[in-house]
C-alpha cells in the first residue's frame, strides 16, 4: 500500500536555536507509525538571526527538507502560502518554529482528519502566552467568529492545524497581498474538526508578533474577506442619529415643560461633537484602509518574493 505523504510547513523567524529541535521531533514522531512518509518545508521570513544558514544547511543534508528564503519579511501568513506552493503531501500540517505546538502529537490531528474532516485545528486547554499575545489571539478569534458567522467557542485560530491537499490547492489560488489563513480556509470549507493538544512554553525568546503586528493581522482579517466592518459603521451611525434625535426631543420637552430657564450646556455640546467626530474619523479610516488595500492589490503587489530555495535537488543539478 502506498504511503500517505505528510507535508509540514513551518515559517521561521528568530528560531535558529529551536528549529532543528522541532524538525527532529517531527521526524521521530512520523517514524512511530507505518503508512506515512513526510516532507518538511521551512520558510525563512527574512529573520534577523542566522536561521537561514541553519535551515539551508539542513536542506543540503536531508533530502526530505526544503528551505525557502524570502526576500523580505512578508509575515507569517504569506510565509505559509510560500510553503504551501512548494508542498505535495496528501495532508499538510502547519505548525510553529518555537516548539510551542507539540509535533509529537501530530497523529492526533491526522486521526481526527481521517474521520472525514477537511481541516482539523489543534485546540488548547491552557494557552502558554503572555497577556498581550493572549488578548490578541482572543480578539482575532472573536473577529473571525463574527466575520464568518461561526458559532461556539472552538480555538479555530490556532496556528497548528492540518488540511487536506484540495484545501491547500484552493488557498494558494489567492494571489493578493494581506492573506489571512482563517479567511482562506473558511471560504473553502466549514467541515472543520478540533482536537485537544498540549500548548507548551516557548523553548526560548518571545513571540515574533508585536502589538503592531497583531493590529496588522486584525486588519487583514477585517478587510480581506468581509465588509461587515462597514456595516457596523452604518449601524453605529444609525444608532447615533437615533440617540441624537431622542436627546433633542428630551431637551425640547424639558425646556418647554420642566425648566424654562434651562441653559444650553457647552460641555455637553463639545462631548457630543467629539463622540460623533471620533466615530466619523474611525469609519473614514476604515474605509481608507479598504480603499488603500484595493489600490495595492490592483497594482499587483507581491504576496511574497522568494530569494532562493535550497534542496538536495539543487546539489544534484
Amino acid at each position: 500500500m502506498d504511503k500517505k505523504l505528510l507535508s509540514f510547513v513551518i515559517p521561521c523567524y528568530r528560531s535558529q536555536n529551536t528549529i532543528l529541535k522541532v524538525v527532529d521531533e517531527i521526524e521521530r514522531t512520523v517514524k512511530t507509525r507505518d503508512g506515512y512518509d513526510y516532507e518538511i518545508i521551512l520558510v525563512n521570513d527574512c529573520s534577523p538571526d542566522n536561521v537561514w544558514s541553519v535551515i539551508a544547511d539542513l536542506a543540503k543534508r536531508n533530502s526530505r527538507v526544503t528551505a525557502i528564503n524570502l526576500a523580505k519579511n512578508f509575515g507569517q501568513h504569506s510565509a505559509l502560502l510560500a510553503g504551501y506552493n512548494h508542498c505535495s503531501g496528501d495532508y499538510v500540517i502547519s505548525l510553529d518554529d518555537d516548539g510551542q505546538t507539540p509535533a509529537d502529537e501530530l497523529y492526533k490531528l491526522v486521526d481526527k482528519l481521517e474521520e472525514g474532516f477537511d481541516v482539523v485545528y489543534a485546540s488548547y486547554g491552557e494557552v502558554h502566552q503572555n497577556i498581550i499575545r493572549r488578548l490578541g489571539s482572543n480578539f482575532a478569534k472573536a473577529m473571525s467568529d463574527y466575520m464568518f458567522d461561526i458559532k461556539g467557542d472552538k480555538n479555530h485560530g490556532s496556528s497548528y492545524y492540518i488540511a487536506k491537499k484540495f484545501i491547500i490547492d484552493e488557498m494558494i489560488k489567492y494571489k493578493n497581498p494581506y492573506p489571512y489563513m482563517g479567511g482562506l480556509i473558511l471560504r473553502v470549507t466549514r467541515n472543520i474538526g478540533f482536537v485537544f493538544v498540549t500548548h507548551r512554553d516557548r523553548m526560548e525568546g518571545r513571540s515574533g508578533y508585536s502589538f503592531k503586528g497583531l493590529v496588522n493581522l486584525w486588519l487583514n482579517g477585517f478587510t480581506a474577506f468581509s465588509v461587515k466592518p462597514l456595516r457596523i459603521g452604518s449601524y453605529v451611525g444609525f444608532l447615533s442619529s437615533i440617540l441624537g434625535i431622542l436627546y433633542a426631543i428630551y431637551i425640547i420637552i424639558k425646556k418647554l415643560f420642566i425648566n424654562p430657564d434651562l441653559q444650553t450646556g457647552w460641555s455637553s455640546i463639545i462631548s457630543v461633537v467629539m463622540i460623533i467626530g471620533g466615530i466619523i474619523m474611525l469609519m473614514l479610516g476604515l474605509i481608507g484602509e479598504y480603499i488603500g488595500r484595493i489600490y495595492i492589490c490592483i497594482n499587483n503587489s507581491p504576496q511574497y518574493v522568494i530569494k532562493e530555495i535550497e534542496t538536495q535537488k539543487n546539489i544534484k543539478e
